[in-house]
């Protein structure tokens, strides 16, 4: 059986409808990553509803998913869409979070959600670096996929990076994010924050569009894509 949440969802669906029911999500997550906001959208055929209403086929949906899905996953919500909705298409910009646990000791009950990392860090150098990679520009140089025949141009409306306790929370917004984009650039950020290089290089990196320039590929279990608007 298809082990990833969307194959566990489709797989209610299809049981419940008696045939397979196809789920899009708003975007891929690398394996390992967490999702606290993913939105998806399906279509469930008329004939199959019994003569239901919407909002009650919703419900019911809601209940089946609560009663059948593993632990680790829950559906919120479940609400009727737009004919023309598409949970990827009609996104207007996501959010990702990135923590870090920047403490000599680790974090035991958190410790699947951050990345421990005991090196000093220079936030505030972190802050200058990120100013950089605001607003629209080629992000080659922090994409993961050497074959990328698509754009490689987004924007990046706001980064944060704050200091909560021991924990480094960075906070990405944009219009959407590339192959392993936001692991990468928390990496090069990193990079800045323990020395590596100065601040104003992330702009020489950034023009360079050259992948090896950047720093490295932060690992997944500090990720979490955090909230999805249209």
């Amino acid at each position: 059986t298809d082990q990833t949440i969307q194959g566990k969802i489709e797989a209610i669906l299809t049981r419940r409808y008696g045939r397979t029911i196809e789920i899009d999500g708003s975007g891929r997550t690398d394996a390992g990553v967490h999702a606290r906001g993913q939105v998806a959208n399906f279509r469930i055929p008329e004939a199959l509803c019994d003569g239901k209403a919407p909002e009650d086929v919703c419900d019911e949906l809601l209940a089946l998913f609560a009663e059948y899905l593993p632990e680790d996953i829950a559906v919120t919500e479940v609400r009727v869409a737009s004919e023309r909705f598409h949970s990827r298409l009609n996104v207007v910009k996501k959010t990702y979070v990135y923590r870090i646990w920047n403490a000599a000791y680790p974090n035991v009950f958190e410790r699947k959600y951050m990345l421990h990392d005991t090196r000093h860090m220079d936030v505030e150098a972190m802050r200058q670096a990120a100013e950089y990679l605001l607003g629209k520009h080629d992000f080659a140089a922090f994409c993961g996929n050497a074959k990328m025949k698509k754009s490689t141009v987004r924007t990046i409306h706001e980064i944060s990076i704050e200091e909560i306790g021991g924990e480094i929370r960075f906070t990405y917004t944009g219009n959407g994010f590339l192959q392993n984009m936001i692991r990468i650039v928390t990496g090069t950020l990193v990079d800045v924050g323990t020395g590596v290089y100065p601040p104003e290089h992330v702009a020489e990196i950034l023009e360079s569009k050259v992948r090896a320039e950047a720093g490295p590929t932060m690992p997944a279990q500090g990720l979490t894509l955090w909230e999805v608007v249209y």
